[in-house]
C-alpha cells in the first residue's frame, strides 16, 4: 500500500527540477547584489583603477593619517597657499637651504639678528669698510681713511692786532704725509672744494677729498685772516688773523672740515 504512494524518480523528474533551480537563480542575480554585500575581500587586486573612481570622491577624511608621503606628490603640487603659518621650523630646513639669493632685499634688520650671533669669526677680513659704518661712527683707525671727514671749530681774538691758533686733526690724514689743499670761505659761501655748511642747524661744515675748509662764522673787528705759512699738514693747521686796531673785542670764529683724499 505505502509503495503505491512512494513517487518514483525518472529523468523528465530530474530536469525539470535543475531547470527550476536555474531559473530562481538567475532571478536573483538579474535582481542585484543585494546592498553591503560586496567587501575588500570580493574585490580582485588592481579591481579599482583610476578611471573606476569618481573626481573629487577621495577627500581628506578619506586618507589615513601619514599616508601622502613625499614620493606621491607631483613637481610644484605643494604652493605657498598649502602651507600653513609657522609650518616651517628652523628645524625643517635643511642645512645650506636659504642662500644669499633666497633673501630678499632689506629682509634681516638689526631686530632679527640674536645677540652674538654675528661673531668675528662670521666676518670675512676687510668685509667692515668705512662705507658699511654709518655717519654716528667715528674714525677707530689711527690715520682717516679715503672719504672720511673730520670736523671742529676754531676761535682766536684779543686786544693785539695780531693773533694765532692752531688745530690738530683728532686723526691724522693718510701716511704717507698728505697735506690737504687749504680754503677759507664765508659761512654762506659754497665752492666745489667747500660745499659749504649743511645740517645741524648749518652746523655741519663739508670739504671734498683733499680740501680743508674753514668757515668764518663771526668776525668782530674786520680781520683778514690767513693761513700760518707751511702750517697746512697732514695732523692739522695754524691760522692768524690780522686786526686794524687792538681793541678787547677783536674776534674772528667759524667752524672746519677735512676729508680724506
Amino acid at each position: 500500500m505505502k509503495s503505491r504512494l512512494r513517487p518514483k524518480l525518472s529523468y523528465s523528474n530530474v530536469i525539470a527540477s535543475i531547470a527550476l533551480f536555474v531559473a530562481l537563480g538567475g532571478a536573483a542575480v538579474a535582481a542585484g547584489l543585494p546592498k553591503h554585500s560586496v567587501g575588500p575581500n570580493q574585490l580582485k587586486r588592481g579591481a579599482v583603477t583610476a578611471a573606476a573612481i569618481r573626481k573629487a570622491a577621495i577627500t581628506s577624511g578619506k586618507l589615513a593619517p601619514k599616508s601622502v608621503v613625499a614620493g606621491k606628490l607631483g613637481p610644484n603640487a605643494v604652493g605657498p597657499g598649502n602651507i600653513g603659518n609657522g609650518a616651517i621650523s628652523s628645524a625643517k630646513i635643511a642645512a645650506g637651504a636659504v642662500i644669499a639669493s633666497s633673501i630678499k632685499n632689506g629682509v634681516i634688520t638689526t631686530s632679527k639678528l640674536a645677540n652674538a650671533n654675528v661673531t668675528t669669526a662670521k666676518l670675512a677680513d676687510g668685509s667692515v669698510t668705512s662705507a658699511k659704518l654709518g655717519p654716528e661712527v667715528a674714525p677707530l683707525l689711527g690715520t682717516l681713511r679715503s672719504g672720511q671727514t673730520l670736523r671742529g671749530t676754531f676761535d682766536i681774538g684779543g686786544e693785539s692786532k695780531f693773533v694765532r691758533a692752531s688745530e690738530s686733526f683728532q686723526f691724522p690724514l693718510t701716511n704717507p704725509p698728505a697735506a690737504p689743499e687749504a680754503n677759507i670761505l664765508k659761512a654762506a659761501e659754497t665752492t666745489a672744494a667747500c660745499p659749504g655748511l649743511k645740517g645741524g642747524s648749518g652746523q655741519t661744515p663739508e670739504a671734498a677729498a683733499g680740501q680743508l675748509c674753514v668757515y668764518v662764522k663771526t668776525e668782530v673787528g674786520a680781520p683778514k685772516l690767513i693761513f700760518d705759512a707751511n702750517s697746512v699738514n697732514r695732523l692739522g693747521f695754524g691760522l692768524s688773523a690780522t686786526f686794524p686796531a687792538a681793541t678787547v673785542t677783536n674776534q674772528v670764529q667759524g667752524f672746519w672740515a677735512v676729508t680724506a683724499p
